[in-house]
C-alpha cells in the first residue's frame, strides 16, 4: 500500500555555523519513569524550541537530538537505524577514545542567551530523568577560526549538497530523512603548538595559515590534516557536515575544539577518523593529534522532526516499511519553511499540512 502521508521533515543537521552553542551528551538513569520523561520531551521539543525562538526570530535557533545505539533499544526498540552502533575506539599512535553517552543535543543560535535559555528548559523537563556526562559551550572565534588559529570549516557542503551528505536516504527507507552524527571533545596544548613554526603548521593542517587557501597537492604532506580527512569512493568525494566550535576555560588553561559532524552513514566519518589515529597506509597519522587530545568519543542516530513528534500522537514512530512505499530522495527538502518558522517540525500534525517546503 502506497502511504499518502508528506515526506518525513528532518532536524536541522545542514544548519549553518552559528556564534554560539552548546553541546550536551547524557546518559538515561534507570527505569521505566525516566525513559517515559525523554519520550514527553521527544515530543515537546519542536514547541519548546518555538516558544524560545519566538523571543528572537532571527536569532537562528534550532536544536537537533540524536540517540547512542543502547537507548534507541531501550526508547523505541525496533526496528532500528540499519548502521546504528556504539562507538568503537580507534588505537593508533593517539587514541579516539569511546565515553559514555545516550542523548546528544546540539543547541546552536546567533548568541549563548537563546542556547541557554532553551538548554535550561531542556535539563528542567528532564530532571531526575538523567545525567549529564559532558557539557560544552561553544563560541565563533574571530573569521570562523579555531583556537589553533586555522579557519575550521572550509569545505562543508552547503544546500542540496549538504543534504545529500547528511541525510539518510534508499539505503534505509524505515528512517530516510535521519542522519548520523559523531562527536568529540579535542584539548589543544596551545603552549606546544604556538612554538611550532607557521610554515610546518601549514604542513600540518594543509592550508595557509593567513589566507586559508588549500596548499597544492603537490607539495602537501602525507600526515596533513586535510588529506587524511578526503575520503573517495568510486572516484567520488563522500563529503560530511561539520558544526566544530572552539570552547576554553582560560583560568583552567583549557582550550579547545568540539568536533561534530552529520553524515548519511557513520563509516564516512569512522574512515576519516581511522586515517587520522592510524594513517593511510598506516604509520602515516595526523600529526595534528601531536597537540590535540581526543577525551570524548560518542555516535548518534538523529532522527526525523516527524519521528519526534510523533512519539506524542499515538502513531507509531517508525516508518512504513512496506516494498511499494515511496522513496524518499536522496536530498530531501529543507526542513526550514518558508515562512520564517524555526523548522524542526511544527505541533504534530501541522508540519504534515505544510509539507515543510
Amino acid at each position: 500500500m502506497v502511504s499518502s502521508l508528506p515526506p518525513p521533515v528532518s532536524q536541522l543537521v545542514t544548519a549553518r555555523l552559528t556564534r554560539a552553542a552548546i553541546f550536551m551528551v547524557v546518559t538515561i538513569n534507570p527505569g521505566a519513569e525516566p525513559q517515559a520523561t525523554i519520550r514527553g520531551l521527544c515530543a515537546d521539543l519542536s514547541s519548546l524550541l518555538r516558544g524560545v525562538g519566538f523571543r528572537n526570530l532571527q536569532g537562528q535557533l534550532s536544536c537537533v537530538m540524536g540517540f547512542g545505539s543502547d537507548a534507541w533499544d531501550h526508547l523505541f526498540g525496533t526496528p532500528r537505524p540499519k548502521d546504528l552502533h556504539p562507538f568503537r575506539e580507534i588505537r593508533g599512535v593517539h587514541t579516539a577514545v569511546s565515553t559514555p553517552g545516550d542523548i546528544l543535543f546540539h543547541i546552536r543560535a546567533g548568541s549563548m542567551d537563546l542556547c541557554f535559555e532553551l538548554a535550561t528548559h531542556v535539563m528542567s523537563r528532564l530532571a531526575g530523568a538523567v545525567a549529564t556526562v559532558d557539557e560544552v559551550h561553544g563560541f565563533k572565534f574571530f573569521d570562523d577560526r579555531d583556537l589553533i588559529g586555522f579557519v575550521d570549516g572550509t569545505e562543508n557542503p552547503a544546500g542540496p549538497t549538504a543534504e545529500a551528505a547528511t541525510l539518510v536516504g534508499e539505503e534505509d527507507p524505515a528512517f530516510a530523512g535521519g542522519s548520523y552524527v559523531i562527536v568529540q571533545k579535542y584539548l589543544h596544548d596551545l603552549q606546544r603548538w604556538n612554538k611550532v613554526p607557521v610554515e610546518e603548521q601549514e604542513n600540518i593542517i594543509g592550508r595557509h595559515k593567513l589566507s586559508d587557501i588549500e596548499q597544492p597537492d603537490s607539495v602537501k604532506k602525507p600526515y596533513a590534516h586535510n588529506v587524511l580527512t578526503s575520503i573517495e569512493e568510486n572516484g567520488e568525494q563522500l563529503q560530511i557536515v561539520r558544526g566544530n566550535m572552539p570552547f576554553g576555560e582560560v583560568g583552567k588553561h583549557e582550550f579547545g575544539t568540539y568536533f561534530i559532524g552529520y553524515a548519511r552513514s557513520p563509516q564516512r566519518i569512522e574512515k576519516m577518523l581511522e586515517n587520522m589515529f592510524i594513517g593511510n597506509p598506516p604509520g602515516t597519522y595526523d600529526h595534528l593529534l601531536d597537540f590535540s587530545r581526543a577525551v570524548t568519543g560518542g555516535l548518534f542516530f538523529v532522527p526525523t522532526a516527524t519521528f519526534l513528534d510523533d512519539i506524542g500522537t499515538g502513531i507509531q514512530p517508525a516508518a512504513d516499511t512496506d516494498a511499494e512505499q515511496p522513496q524518499v530522495p536522496d536530498s530531501p527538502p529543507n526542513a526550514r519553511s518558508g515562512d520564517g518558522s524555526l523548522g524542526i517540525g511544527s505541533l504534530k500534525e501541522g508540519c504534515r499540512k505544510r509539507g515543510m517546503t
